[in-house]
């Protein structure tokens, strides 16, 4: 098999992500899914904060000079501020307003960034060997798994029905197999710009996790609760930190 076609199958292996880890919510009833939410949003605040300092920063730092690449960062937060308020003026015009909406659609448009670099990622490591393809590949498919759980989940969190969550999580995921392919055959073109969209990346999942979903989970205020979130969130950047380790191990 070529490599052309091995790019193919490993960048809609890792979109596939998305199926697996949705579908799992979907089996279950919806009163053990919506208990799930809440749980499933603190790991999801751990994996983005995990995915950011531990996998897309590292990764944007290497080719990059670091005052570019975390000046890129500092903008990437402004913009995705003024991009919330432009998204509450566009969807409330009144003194309530539903703002865990919000973090639904950034998080679809910071995921479509971020698996769209994940299948550059995929198409240079396959064009630079079948094994460092192979590794690479599977790492992309261990992190998005969880990820994409939490993505998910914070679709349901911020309103979106089931169906709808899962049809916007597969057209977020879609832009890897399209990257890969875009990268196969003009990777050089592309390269350069690399390290400064991934660092807009890592700003938009910062942005998401601190400012919308943080403050989420301080609603409800009981010792209890506030061990279990600390746990999860623990969970989530010590799963991030695990693949970034086995990945480079």
């Amino acid at each position: 098999m070529g490599t052309l076609a091995w790019i193919i199958v490993f960048s809609l292996l890792g979109s596939a992500g998305v199926v697996v880890g949705a579908g799992a919510l979907l089996l279950l009833p919806e009163g053990s899914w919506r208990r799930l939410i809440s749980l499933l949003v603190s790991f999801a605040v751990g994996t983005l904060l995990g995915g950011s300092f531990l996998g897309l920063l590292p990764r944007a730092l290497e080719p990059g000079e670091r005052l570019h690449v975390f000046s890129t960062v500092l903008a990437g937060v402004v913009l995705f501020f003024l991009l919330e308020k432009w998204v509450l003026w566009r969807h409330c015009h009144d003194s309530e307003c539903p703002v865990d909406r919000v973090a639904g659609e950034l998080i679809l448009l910071g995921d479509a960034i971020h698996n769209f670099f994940d299948g550059i990622v995929i198409a240079a490591s396959f064009l630079s060997g079948p094994a460092l393809g192979i590794s690479s590949a599977l790492a992309v498919v261990a992190h998005e798994v969880p990820q994409e759980v939490g993505d998910f989940a914070i679709l349901l969190h911020s309103g979106y029905g089931k169906g709808r969550a899962l049809a916007y999580n597969l057209l977020s995921s879609a832009t890897t197999p399209v990257a890969a392919l875009i990268a196969y055959f003009a990777l050089s073109a592309i390269q350069p710009l690399v390290p400064y969209v991934l660092a807009i990346s890592a700003a938009s999942f910062l942005y998401i996790a601190m400012s919308d979903l943080v403050p989420g989970l301080h609603r409800v205020i009981s010792l209890r609760n506030a061990a279990v979130q600390v746990t999860l969130i623990l969970a989530g950047i010590l799963t991030m930190a695990a693949i970034r380790t086995i990945a480079h191990g």
